[in-house]
């Protein structure tokens, strides 16, 4: 399931290796038990691997106060699944042709088997988080989904809408992606038996991660190794997105900033690189990781007062490794 770690990547994950690797073993069991046509797409899905954050996540926090993995392994397993789910539905959705420089489903096969896929991967994502029969995790697992659905939702409503506010941008990103950090934190601390305080505490952890999580990735949209992305750079602003650093450009340069030339002459290239370059020459990339910067010092006072030992020090570390992916 993990490809590509890096040293500090390989010490977040150093707690839960073990369990890690039985999430990777459940999802290469959900490609070999199911029919003949399913088995070559989600083996497709899943042979691609990631960097598995957000089960890690779900783990460390079930591991700051219980040793017991066997329900938090099932949990993380819902966690990917679901992030998977909403990766299929997010490139159909944008058109994309490829996503770590790997075809899209949608690219590789067409539109319609995508969307069924992913809907397929949803489905098979509640009937691991129904496997650890705690009702509350289900409830919010659940809760999840909604604000991943709306978020996109929000998102195309808002393409290219050069006046959408900050606030805005802040709710979208929340729900497309902090929501599902908010629950893999949220879920792991409730099935290691962690009190009420605690997880309250790793559930607001995972929010500030997410947020801060977005808005690197905004930020490496704009500033980032093509190779590494794995999409062109702009690629947002081509599909009528705005990002933080975007939304900054407007706020800085509000008559200069070439955004309305793109989205008024949507895939012209010459007014994107304008754009680019406005960013990259000016103040807006460091201002960004200041704002990102500034979620993960949140993150890192939820969790203070967890106790000592080695899944607090890792959520520690991711805290900091956030914002230094691909600086």
């Amino acid at each position: 399931m993990i490809q590509g770690l890096d040293d500090k990547t390989k010490e977040i994950y150093l707690p839960v290796r073990e369990e890690l690797g039985l999430v990777g073993a459940n999802l290469k069991g959900l490609s070999r038990r199911r029919d003949e046509h399913l088995a070559p797409l989600l083996a497709y899905l899943f042979e691609r691997g990631g960097k598995g954050i957000r089960p890690a996540v779900t783990l460390l926090a079930a591991r700051a106060y219980s040793k017991e993995s066997a329900t938090a392994v099932i949990m993380a397993t819902a966690v990917e699944l679901l992030h998977i789910a909403t990766l299929i539905h997010d490139d159909t959705v944008d058109n994309s042709d490829t996503r770590r420089g790997k075809d899209t489903v949608s690219s590789h096969w067409d539109q319609n088997v995508a969307i069924l896929l992913g809907d397929y991967v949803f489905a098979a994502s509640a009937t691991f988080v129904c496997d650890t029969e705690n009702i509350r995790v289900i409830r919010r697992f659940s809760e999840t989904i909604m604000d991943l659905s709306s978020g996109q939702l929000l998102e195309y409503f808002n393409s290219y809408n050069t006046g959408q506010s900050r606030k805005v941008y802040e709710e979208r990103i929340y729900r497309k992606t902090a929501s599902l950090f908010q629950t893999a934190a949220e879920s792991g601390a409730i099935l290691g038996g962690a009190p009420e305080d605690a997880v309250e505490a790793l559930t607001s952890y995972g929010r500030n991660i997410g947020m801060a999580f977005q808005i690197v990735d905004d930020i490496l949209d704009i500033d980032g190794d093509v190779d590494e992305v794995g999409k062109p750079l702009g690629n947002d602003l081509l599909q009528g997105v705005l990002t933080l650093p975007t939304i900054k450009l407007m706020e800085q340069r509000p008559e200069d900033n070439s955004i309305r030339d793109i989205f008024a002459r949507k895939k012209e290239k010459a007014h994107l690189k304008r754009s680019l370059d406005l960013i990259q020459e000016s103040t807006i990339i460091e201002e960004c990781y200041a704002e990102a910067e500034g979620y993960c010092a949140r993150a890192l006072e939820d969790i203070d007062a967890l106790p000592k030992g080695p899944a607090k020090r890792s959520l520690q570390v991711l805290a900091s490794y956030v914002t230094e992916r691909r600086r």
